[in-house]
């Protein structure tokens, strides 16, 4: 696909970064295939990819003049078009948050808390967009979208069976992750404490059990 459609020249980028017009639509339309690709890869659906290809577009056309090197263009796209994945994948977690916590939500959740679920949006959807793409569309089309197994094989061109394999795959990487975030977020707050990972698990080891039961 690079060699029938390059990325524009250096010099054509340069003439749009001075304000020729022609050169400006010139260098977005010869930058769409790529951005439609690097969107096709990273986005959830084909429709979330082709909303983050417009939005990059956009942005290139608005502001090319903030591109530091010529040569950086391709670099650039990418960055845009993964942001905005992102953004759509926050969108759906928090959407999808929202609603779970409805029918519960009697009060307006305080200041430190809204930014607690903030964060945890972020960190949920951090993860999932660094799924692989057949595991990111699967986990975003069933259990953010929530949409039906059978809706969701059919979309994807799987049977049943297929599908909620690929679903277990994805909810286990998913797990995985935020799992190695958790520990890395635990081991820093021992080392900002001035204790080390390993003292802070012996004192947790010769704390009393508590109220722990058997399986």
């Amino acid at each position: 696909m690079n060699r029938r459609f390059p990325w524009p020249d250096e010099r054509l980028i340069k003439a749009a970064q001075d304000g020729d017009v022609t050169s400006l639509t010139t260098v977005v339309m010869e930058s769409q295939p790529h951005v439609r690709k690097f969107a096709i890869s990273l986005c959830a659906s084909p429709q979330d990819a082709e909303d983050a290809a417009q939005e990059a577009l956009i942005i290139l056309y608005r502001k090319i003049g903030t591109l530091r090197a010529t040569g950086a263009l391709a670099s650039w796209m990418f960055r845009i078009v993964r942001n905005e994945c992102l953004r759509q994948v926050r969108l759906l977690v928090s959407r999808s948050d929202e609603t779970a916590a409805e029918p519960e939500a009697s009060a307006e959740p305080s200041a430190e808390e809204a930014v607690l679920r903030r964060l945890e949006v972020e960190r949920i959807a951090a993860a999932v967009g660094a799924l692989p793409r057949d595991q990111r569309q699967v986990l975003i089309m069933r259990d953010v979208q929530g949409l039906p197994g059978s809706v969701v094989a059919r979309s994807l061109g799987l049977s049943n069976a297929a599908m909620k394999s690929r679903l277990h795959r994805a909810r286990a990487a998913l797990r995985q992750s935020l799992s190695l975030t958790d520990q890395s977020s635990d081991q820093s707050s021992d080392r900002s404490s001035g204790q080390a990972p390993e003292q802070a698990a012996d004192r947790a080891g010769d704390q009393p059990a508590g109220g722990e039961s058997g399986p």
